[in-house]
């Protein structure tokens, strides 16, 4: 999917799809730059009206902001322009001269150029708010080093990459949850203390600065059994890469990012997030749903063996009403067992009705044309939808069918089709469903409210699915059946 940033420039200037492609791994990787940094960032493209334009912002996360509104859609004007301009030509990172003074703030504005096979085809801005800096701690200075460096390696076109590891993956860690420097002999330069906490809770406890990392990892892994393959890369910094560690006591996700000047590597910084909590939350709920599940599929076994021993019971009785309704019962419990194997597959209590219809129609139409033939077709789809709807749903198409074939079409054979027409509306799904057969027609004074068990049963379930419900004769000879049911959303209301 092309997004609306990529149709402006594609539109608006004079980017190709390389160019543009660049600009989006940035703005995939800033929010590093920017919490490093402690500033806003904001992205200008030249367009072909000759102005730069503020195509895209962003905050720090580790800081106070520059620009309180949005300046996305802003054209640059006066010394701005001017800095853009000398940046583009000169290819190299410049800084406005002098501190700029906006509502009482002094602010230090800096152009890099954001290159791309040797050419400029962007400029990114960094807004440093110098009146909320105080004396820089240790950890300022280590994250505004790195910064710097990343900044060197925009305008040089070595960062970001696009092999990194930008996608939105839970627990990627951020510049607020830890960062380790490691030299480019794989020594840690510095450590944040979230960093040293993250360590220290994989069993760690002893020095981190000015140790291998690889070796503490090694360490702490002795005693596992399962390592992830990425983590030496990730521990020694030569690739742009994610790994996850996990021991007894804790679980840290780690991310690399080579450091590098003149495209040689001088180092590296790590990422480290805390995710013992978020990977025990995550562990939970699987062994929810496969609890769930479990369930779901043991209430179909136990389901399809009451079915067998009401036929078992249904065989021992002489033909007439008692084992015409065992029988009826058995394809009851049958059809509420269909839906239950379902819901043990599948991730959710919500199932996709139309395996589901397909099957329960073949199930009677195979009973009955043991002794009349009779042809089937499902028509329409009836999508997703929560289990309790599936059941209403499948015990009124059966029920509907096996009238259809037991009353119209048992002594002379014909068609049977299913037809569903599902409509999404701002109050939920609306499906309308007609069943409709060339057999008999209605029977003369075939009344639903005082019809048989199988009448009853239709009309109480399609009234729970805030339906209604009507039946008419067709020409020449046939029947049809009629009925609508709103479902219930698919996500459950908090």
């Amino acid at each position: 999917m092309v997004s609306m940033l990529a149709e402006r420039l594609h539109r608006d200037s004079q980017l190709g799809d390389r160019a543009i492609e660049r600009v989006h791994v940035l703005l995939g990787e800033w929010q590093l730059l920017s919490d490093l940094s402690f500033a806003d960032l904001v992205l200008w493209i030249q367009m072909l009206d000759g102005g730069w334009h503020a195509v895209a912002h962003v905050r720090p996360n580790t800081g106070q902001m520059v620009f309180f509104d949005d300046i996305v859609g802003q054209v640059a004007m006066g010394d701005r322009a001017r800095l853009l301009e000398q940046a583009k030509y000169e290819g190299a990172v410049l800084r406005r001269g002098g501190p700029i003074l906006d509502h009482d703030h002094a602010i230090r504005e800096e152009a890099v150029p954001l290159r791309d096979q040797g050419g400029t085809i962007a400029i990114l801005t960094r807004h440093t708010n110098l009146t909320a800096l105080r004396t820089p701690s240790r950890l300022e200075l280590s994250y505004q080093g790195l910064a710097a460096t990343l900044v060197r390696m925009i305008a040089a076109g070595e960062w970001p990459t696009a092999c990194a590891p930008t996608g939105h993956r839970r627990g990627a860690p951020r510049v607020s949850d830890g960062v380790i420097h490691l030299g480019v002999d794989g020594l840690v330069r510095y450590a944040s203390p979230n960093a040293l906490s993250a360590i220290h809770r994989l069993g760690h406890d002893g020095e981190v600065i000015g140790e291998h990392l690889t070796q503490i990892f090694t360490d702490v892994l002795r005693d596992e059994g399962q390592v992830d393959e990425a983590l030496a890369v990730v521990t020694t910094g030569r690739a742009d890469w994610r790994a996850d560690v996990a021991t007894r006591a804790g679980a840290v996700a780690l991310r690399a990012i080579p450091l590098t000047e003149d495209h040689q590597r001088i180092g590296a910084m790590i990422l480290l997030r805390d995710v013992t909590e978020l990977r025990r939350r995550e562990h939970e709920l699987l062994s929810k749903d496969a609890t769930i599940r479990e369930i779901h599929h043991r209430v179909k076994n136990n389901l399809q063996t009451v079915a067998a021993l009401l036929r078992l019971q249904a065989r021992r009785l002489p033909p007439g009403q008692g084992k015409d309704a065992l029988d009826e019962a058995v394809r009851r419990v049958g059809t509420i067992a269909m839906v239950h194997e379902t819901l043990s597959h599948g991730f959710d209590e919500t199932v996709d009705f139309d395996d589901i219809a397909v099957r329960g129609l073949q199930a009677v139409i195979e009973v009955a044309s043991q002794e009349q033939h009779i042809e089937s077709r499902v028509a329409g789809t009836f999508g997703r939808m929560r289990a309790e709807d599936a059941m209403a749903l499948a015990m009124v198409i059966s029920e509907l069918v096996q009238n259809a074939v037991e009353h119209g079409l048992a002594d002379r054979g014909g068609r049977i089709e299913v037809l569903v027409d599902r409509e999404e509306g701002e109050d939920g799904v609306v499906l309308r469903v007609t069943i409709a057969d060339n057999g008999t027609g209605i029977p003369p004074g075939f009344r639903p409210g005082k019809a048989g068990l199988g009448t009853q049963i239709v009309n109480s379930l399609v009234q729970d699915l805030r339906g209604a419900i009507r039946w008419e004769d067709v020409n020449p000879h046939g029947t049809r059946v009629r009925f609508f049911a709103c479902l219930r959303p698919l996500e459950r209301e908090s």
